[in-house]
């Protein structure tokens, strides 16, 4: 599947990073983790944090998936609202999933500083602006729910969004709990704690079957002829993992980003703010460490990757118009636009663990606006499991639920 458009701006800003050899002998592991995005950097990182021999294969180069093209809002908030996750999967489970969500900001924020990683990781405030009148009631009520289980949040009503905020809207929910990085960096950076414990990386190397041999062990041939032989698989390999499996879990969308030229100043907008709004498709905002404003949107069902980078052009302009009406004293420009494909399920939770339709393996599948913090928390799920420590979270992420 062709994921991005050419050139997405991570890899434009960063150039090379990293290099890593395609496999070229057979392999033995405790774990393989298909898929060097940000998800298969953060469980390399944490499962030879645990003891265990990995191995990591991408079929691409390291990081040049959907990681790519990721935005980085790393918000606590979920697509789904926690009102309406509640009426779909129940008040525990859902006041559970925000919670842990609330959690892998600071997961990842650790990671980040352990590793000594330098990947532009600020903690940020998040503003949800209700796009209309009519959804001030919900917007509200929202707010309360998320009170209610001890998140940090507060309501600003239209006099102070324009003043504090220059933001056009009829209401907001701020929080605190929210992050943004470069996550191309930090992907490289956790591969590279993972290699300095032992794992092995390779990349444009991609595996062909997985064969379950007596006594619990997988052996993965690849396309460049020799296998890898794991105790256990991690799938990590995000909107792709969809063709290993029949259960439908994700329905696939295009999304649309740019970034600006760099600003004397992005005043009046705050650099330690990101913005989302009610609205479906959404629009996304937030500043970036050399002064841009790097925004998002327009997302549809485009599934053709032609037809979806035939539209980069046109998207990327209105969502620069609707930008540029919010902030008309700002002269902006866009630098670089690009597009990408990605997924979200029926009830905006990811899908964590084993699915019966391939037992010898462990899905991490944080589809929506929340895959890098759904991947913390899968991180933690699958290291209780492969360790044989029980952990109350797996089952509101569970397959066929």
């Amino acid at each position: 599947m062709d994921l991005v458009s050419h050139q997405p701006y991570w890899l434009v800003k960063n150039g090379l990073v990293a290099t890593y050899p395609a496999l070229e002998q057979d392999e033995r592991c405790d774990v393989l983790i298909l898929g060097a995005g940000i998800t298969g950097a953060i469980f390399a990182e944490r499962l030879t944090r645990e003891g265990f021999d990995v191995v990591v294969l991408d079929r691409r180069d390291v990081g040049q998936g959907s990681t790519s093209a990721s935005t980085a809002l790393l918000l606590y908030e979920i697509d789904a609202h926690l009102v309406t996750l509640r009426e779909n999967v129940g008040r525990a489970a859902a006041d559970r999933a925000y919670q842990l969500s609330v959690k892998s900001i600071d997961s990842l924020e650790q990671l980040a500083k352990q590793s000594k990683i330098d990947c532009a990781f600020r903690r940020k405030r998040s503003v949800y602006a209700a796009s209309s009148e009519d959804v001030l009631p919900d917007s509200r009520a929202e707010l309360e729910a998320r009170l209610e289980i001890g998140i940090d949040v507060a309501w600003l009503g239209p006099r102070e969004l324009r003043e504090q905020y220059s933001l056009p809207y009829c209401g907001a929910i701020v929080s605190g709990n929210s992050a943004s990085c470069d996550p191309y960096l930090l992907g490289h950076g956790l591969l590279k704690a993972a290699a300095a414990r032992g794992a092995r990386i390779y990349d444009r190397t991609e595996a062909t079957e997985f064969d379950e041999q007596p006594g619990g062990e997988v052996r993965v041939p690849t396309d460049r002829g020799p296998t890898v032989t794991a105790r256990h698989v991690v799938m990590a390999t995000g909107f792709e993992s969809q063709q290993y499996l029949r259960e439908k879990v994700v329905k696939f969308k295009a999304t649309y980003a740019l970034v600006t030229q760099p600003l004397p100043t992005t005043a009046p907008w705050p650099e330690d703010a990101l913005f989302w709004e009610t609205s479906r498709p959404y629009l996304y905002l937030r500043a970036t460490d050399d002064r841009r404003l790097l925004a998002g949107g327009e997302d549809d069902e485009t599934h053709s990757p032609l037809k979806r980078d035939a539209l980069v052009e046109a998207k990327a302009a209105k969502i620069l118009k609707r930008v540029q009406s919010m902030f008309p004293d700002l002269r902006l420009e866009t630098e670089h636009a690009w597009a990408g494909t990605f997924g979200e399920t029926k009830d905006g939770l990811p899908y964590i663990g084993r699915s019966p339709e391939r037992p010898y393996a462990r899905f991490a599948l944080g589809f929506g606006g929340n895959g890098i913090t759904f991947s913390a928390m899968a991180a933690d799920i699958i290291a209780d499991e492969l360790r044989g420590r029980p952990n109350a979270d797996a089952a509101i992420f569970r397959f066929g639920r």
